[in-house]
């Protein structure tokens, strides 16, 4: 109980760097993930192509790689940016593959007739998406984002390992300054639960307000 008592502040700190990564990157992954979803969708070979493309390069990419891609490579090119907001990238970006498939496979429930009412009255490809497939693909796709944001959230802790203040990185301070490492990983353990379920009781009530109804 002590390590607790006597680094709360350490752990505090380290708590709202991992609230800031999840934040800040699932911010990112949903924007990215609904346009890459749009384009997987769209009409345009082109935009078929990029869509494809990012989904099967990010899913099939370890998320260490990427961020020693993010963190490691893109500062050799001229990219000068703090450490957490190239976390953010490569967290975000990740994520982005898989938001992206959940809110796809969300457009597919939508009967085809809705499309093509839409466009019968004489609506683009964007407005049709925007305003009468996504509305209700939402509704089906609100557990799988659930799902993958808590991911997310656990994925941050990889950031720990490349100078980003966050939960796990409180690890190396304990441990420097004689801490048990039991006791030191229970408290780190319980922040990521506090967060997790945090994520799941607000999709919980996302999903009992919009979800379809079973």
């Amino acid at each position: 109980m002590n390590v607790l008592t006597e680094n709360f502040s350490l752990y505090g700190e380290g708590f709202l760097g991992t609230i800031r990564l999840t934040v800040y990157a699932s911010v990112l992954a949903l924007v990215v993930g609904v346009v890459m979803a749009g384009f997987r969708v769209a009409p345009v070979r082109a935009l078929r192509a990029i869509g494809t493309g990012w989904v099967t390069v990010l899913r099939n990419t370890p998320l260490t790689l990427l961020f020693f891609a993010m963190l490691l490579g893109l500062p050799r090119f001229g990219v000068a940016l703090s450490f957490e907001v190239f976390a953010v990238l490569a967290l975000g970006c990740y994520t982005s593959a898989f938001i992206c498939e959940a809110v796809r496979s969300g457009i597919n429930t939508v009967p085809l007739g809705q499309g093509e009412a839409s466009r019968s009255l004489g609506m683009t490809f964007g407005q049709t998406l925007g305003t009468v497939i996504l509305p209700q693909a939402f509704r089906t796709v609100i557990p799988p984002i659930g799902s993958t944001l808590i991911a997310l959230a656990k994925n941050s802790a990889i950031a720990g390992s490349f100078s980003v203040v966050e939960l796990l990185s409180t690890y190396k301070t304990l441990n420097e300054n004689g801490y048990s490492v039991i006791w030191s990983f229970i408290w780190i353990a319980l922040g990521y639960l506090i967060l997790t379920l945090a994520i799941s009781a607000l999709f919980h009530l996302m999903e009992k307000r919009w979800g379809v109804a079973r």
